[in-house]
Formats: structure tokens, sequence, C-alpha cells
């Protein structure tokens, strides 16, 4: 069975198996102390993701932690600094379920969590948690046909966000966002005024300072690819390519997603500008080596794109078919 073929009772019913629930009797003193299984559960969903994206398995397990955290806050006293805490674990865990579903491409399962992980936020107080399910709720709306407008308010939503006046880290990653959503609705001006912000902001951050797990990922090499994802829709191909092959060359290790899926964007960006053989060597780097790797629906929406491309651009070149065998052989191992 494909993994989009899941139900969201499916991940419900899934998530709420995995962790036990406490007694409802029991009302023991809850201290920040308890929270650090919770806190190193979140850290591990954020590594997982790095590795291999938004899956159903990582959704339910990040219901399955929100679920842990709530009900942590029902059966247990606590400081008002603890009880804080537990609504941003619990936002931030549904947070990372939404931001799988989104990866996935699973909107009416992502469309659920965002509610309840806004719902989170705002008890939580925290500024940080609501730029990321702002952002994220920027994505799910231009996934959506006619959803681009929507999808700028959200954008603009986290841009204006404490979180922003605080960190220019985070207003660097929400100008970023931002740009890519203008660029998607066709303002290329516009994107491109958000993408010198967000660079900006970005030398002013200070790379020292503690911030939260998700926003780890954001550095030099994140924004690199962010502004190809913006060249590219403005028609830039030349210049997107420059700034993937920067961003290619600066990723971390751990985050294999995020290479695939750059990779996959350089592909095209090469492809567009009449380079073929080219393109298809980039392609084939991007497909998984094993049947148990698979590709996130992100990812494998650029690839089909590039397939598309590839076939209508060079229909009768060995690389053609050297990328379409390839190509259908890994597409049956994911069914």
């Amino acid at each position: 069975m494909k993994r989009r073929r899941f139900t969201s009772a499916a991940v419900g019913l899934a998530a709420s198996a995995l962790l036990p629930v406490p007694a409802a009797a029991s009302h023991r003193r809850i201290g920040m102390g308890d929270l650090d299984e919770l806190e190193t559960a979140f850290d591990q969903l954020v590594t997982s993701d790095n590795l291999a994206g938004g899956t159903v398995r990582l959704e339910t397990r990040a219901l399955a932690f929100a679920h842990h955290a709530q009900e942590r806050l029902a059966v247990g006293t606590m400081s008002e600094r603890v009880k804080d805490r537990l609504y941003l674990l619990a936002a931030a865990f549904t947070g990372t379920a939404l931001w799988a579903a989104v990866d996935d491409h699973a909107p009416d399962r992502a469309r659920g969590h965002l509610e309840r992980a806004l719902h989170m936020a705002r008890l939580s107080k925290n500024p940080e948690i609501e730029l990321r399910l702002w952002g994220h709720a920027a994505l799910l709306a231009a996934q959506r046909p006619g959803g681009l407008r929507e999808a700028l308010d959200a954008a603009q939503v986290a841009r204006r966000s404490a979180a922003c006046r605080r960190d220019p880290l985070c207003s660097s990653f929400a100008s970023a966002r931002l740009a890519g959503v203008q660029a998607q609705a066709g303002d290329h001006n516009g994107s491109l005024r958000s993408i010198e912000i967000a660079r900006k902001a970005f030398q002013k951050a200070d790379s020292g300072a503690q911030r939260p797990a998700w926003i780890g990922f954001y550095d030099a090499a994140e924004l690199d690819g962010l502004s190809a994802v913006v060249l590219s829709r403005i028609g830039r191909h030349a210049e997107a390519e420059a700034h993937l092959h920067r961003t290619l060359g600066g990723l971390r290790p751990g985050y294999v997603r995020n290479r695939r899926y750059y990779t996959a964007s350089l592909a095209l960006a090469q492809l567009r500008q009449g380079e073929p053989e080219l393109a298809c060597t980039t392609a084939l780097s991007a497909l998984p080596n094993q049947a148990s790797d698979s590709l996130t629906g992100r990812t494998g929406l650029l690839l089909h794109r590039f397939d598309k491309g590839l076939t209508s651009r060079a229909p009768g070149a060995q690389c053609t078919s050297e990328w379409t065998a390839r190509y259908v052989t890994n597409k049956g191992q994911q069914s």
C-alpha cells in the first residue's frame, strides 16, 4: 500500500497506541525535569525528518508524543512555566505531524493538525512555534489550487511575528519563505526584495544563540537553496543553478531529505537551460538507492516534473531512456 493511502483515522489510532496514557487519578507534581523525555523525543523527530522527510511513521510518532504532552497537562499539577512548556511541546509535536503531512502532500490530514497546533501554540505563548506553524500553513495553502492568496497572508503573519522582531535568524527564515510564495504568485519584484531582506537579516544573526531544534537546519546553505527556489520560479534558471551548487556544497551530512530535494531542483534548472544529459545525471543521483529508502512527496513531485519535461524536450535521447528505466523501476518500488 502506498504511504499516502493511509487515512487520518489510521494515523490517529496508531498514535494513541504508541504511548501509555497516565492514570486519570494521578495528580503528581510535574517539574521541568519530567519534560526531558519529551524534549529528547522532539529532537529525535527533527533528526528523523532531516534524514527521511515527511512520512506517515514520522507523523504518527509526532502525534503520539503530542498526545502524551496533553495527557500530562490533564493529570498533573505544575507551575506556569512547566505548563507553558508542555503546551509548547504539544504544539511542536503536532507541528511536526503537520509538516510531515505537508511534505507528503496530504492536505486533509495537514489541515487538522494545523488547527490543533495553532491552538496549543497560542496557549504556550511562544512566538517561535507560532512562526513555524504559520510558515507551514503558507506551504499547505500554496499546495491547494487557488490557495496562493491564503499562502501569502500566512507567510506575512509569520514575517510579522514577535520572533522575527527578536531574532534576525527568524526574520531571515520567514522572509525567505515569504519570497518563495511571492515568486509562486507571480510577484517577481516582491520576491527578490524579500530574499534580499532575508540575506541582510541572516548576516546580522548571532550564530551562537540558543534556538529551537526545528530551526537548526536553517544556515547559509539553506538560504542559498531557498533563494534558488525563488529564482527558478521567476525563470532565472542559470542563477538558480549557481545557488543550488552552493547549497549542495554546503549542506551538512545529516540533511539527506534536503539534499535530495535540492538535487532534484538542480536537475530541473539544468534541463530548463537545455542540458538534458547533465540534468539526467543529476536527477539520477536524487533517486533512492534501495526500495526501503522512499522519496518524500515534495521531492517526488519535482522528479515527476523533471520526467515530464525530459520526455518532452529530449524524447529520443539515450539519457532519456536511461532515466525512464530507473525512474519507472523506482516508482514501482515505492508502491
